[in-house]
């Protein structure tokens, strides 16, 4: 028994760890804004190194080992955050959406009239739209023909790829802004009051400016009381120069005085915050068309980016949004805010399907870096993850805290 109670009081020595592991692997991949400088680790490791400290050592047994090197892999795998924060913010969309695909492709044996129908419904209600709908019924039956499928199972990836060609996965450069160093670069931020119009504003201006871009923002909405004063808010908090006029002035008049403002000072980018217009309203709508002369005729080329944010909450509404604004000002893109806090996040699938205009941006929460540049591959990445309790934290009282969506319906 002494023997028995001394054997089972031995510590077993666990392997040595690295001496930094445990709080450097997460922001080893992360990038710092240029002003910055980034150093390495100092104790990261050598490529082909090894160390009695690093892993354990040769006679360990091979389930041990390969634990252990399974996990240093993950600790050292970098993170990134917006891609943590969007996986989670489409939970509500993933469960209406990929949810019910994936149980329907587990509960029906055969692909059938009836898995048809079904899949068709589970498109339609996440507000994937009729044209897109169709477009990828008509391509999985495709390959279901071609390929001789036989289980719903191997439609998963089928339509993974399908979506991919929708959103323009193999077209990166129609998502990029046509900005260029050495010229003033004017871009217009339309779209409907409670869209996210002005916070989105902010966050473009953020974006470019940890870039090293000079930025002046353009207070054009100088219809709804107080929007001046708090685009002022935003541009003292990101750091940047704001044209401003009283409320009640001419919109167009500030967009003038930006543009001149901006040739005089060197800036980089000038993003001009429009009113948020009704569309229904057609002389609100011709303050536009204005504000698109004007520019055009005090610099050549202006504006030339014309983006369109939308609410993703709203659902198809944003479908007639994109369409009657994209006839009153030629949209170049758009930005597709609030996916954290609806289960249609589908509606970016039926406006890319529906209008061919590339999403540029899409957000998922109210933070200045919740902002970013759309790349569907890792939308799709995100939107499909399957991994267990995925975003569940934040689905408690339907959206991120319940709180997403409050400072966005400012604007």
């Amino acid at each position: 028994m002494d023997r028995l109670g001394r054997w089972l009081g031995r510590k077993k020595s666990p392997p040595a760890e690295e001496p930094s592991s445990a709080s450097e692997p997460e922001s080893a991949g992360l990038e710092s804004p240029p002003s910055e400088v980034q150093e390495a680790p100092a104790s990261e490791p050598l490529p082909g190194a090894s160390s009695s400290e690093e892993e354990p050592a040769p006679g360990a047994s091979g389930g041990l080992r390969g634990i252990w090197e399974a996990t240093r892999r993950l600790a050292l795998t970098p993170v990134d955050p917006f891609f943590e924060k969007m996986a989670e913010g489409l939970n509500r969309t993933r469960q209406s959406l990929v949810g019910q695909v994936v149980d329907l492709f587990r509960s029906h044996r055969r692909i059938d009239e009836e898995f048809w129908e079904e899949l068709e419904a589970i498109l339609l209600t996440a507000d994937v739209g009729v044209a897109a709908t169709d477009r990828i019924l008509e391509a999985l039956q495709g390959s279901v023909r071609e390929k001789k499928l036989r289980e719903p199972a191997e439609l998963l990836d089928e339509l993974r790829e399908v979506l991919g060609r929708i959103l323009g996965a193999e077209e990166p450069e129609v998502r990029a802004l046509r900005i260029e160093k050495g010229r003033v670069n004017v871009v217009l931020m339309v779209g409907v009051n409670g869209t996210g119009k002005t916070t989105s504003t902010a966050k473009l201006a953020h974006h470019y400016h940890k870039q090293g871009y000079k930025v002046l923002l353009a207070a054009a909405d100088t219809f709804r009381a107080a929007a001046i004063d708090q685009l002022q808010v935003w541009a003292d908090r990101v750091g940047v120069d704001l044209v401003r006029h009283r409320e009640g002035s001419d919109p167009a008049a500030v967009v003038y005085d930006a543009i001149a403002a901006a040739q005089a000072r060197g800036v980089d980018l000038v993003l001009v915050d429009t009113a948020g217009r009704l569309h229904s309203k057609a002389n609100l709508m011709e303050e536009l068309r204005k504000i698109r002369r004007v520019a055009g005729k005090d610099l050549p080329g202006a504006p030339h980016e014309v983006l369109l944010v939308l609410d993703a909450t709203t659902g198809q509404n944003a479908l007639e949004q994109a369409r009657v604004f994209h006839q009153v000002t030629e949209l170049t893109g758009l930005v597709l805010c609030k996916l954290d806090g609806t289960a249609r996040g589908g509606i970016i699938v039926a406006i890319a399907q529906e209008f061919q205009i590339p999403v540029k941006y899409i957000g998922v929460g109210e933070g200045l870096e919740d902002l970013q540049a759309f790349e569907p591959g890792q939308f799709l990445e995100a939107l499909f993850d399957q991994r267990p309790g995925a975003g569940e934290a934040r689905d408690e009282g339907g959206g991120p805290s319940g709180s997403s969506s409050v400072q966005d319906s400012r604007s």
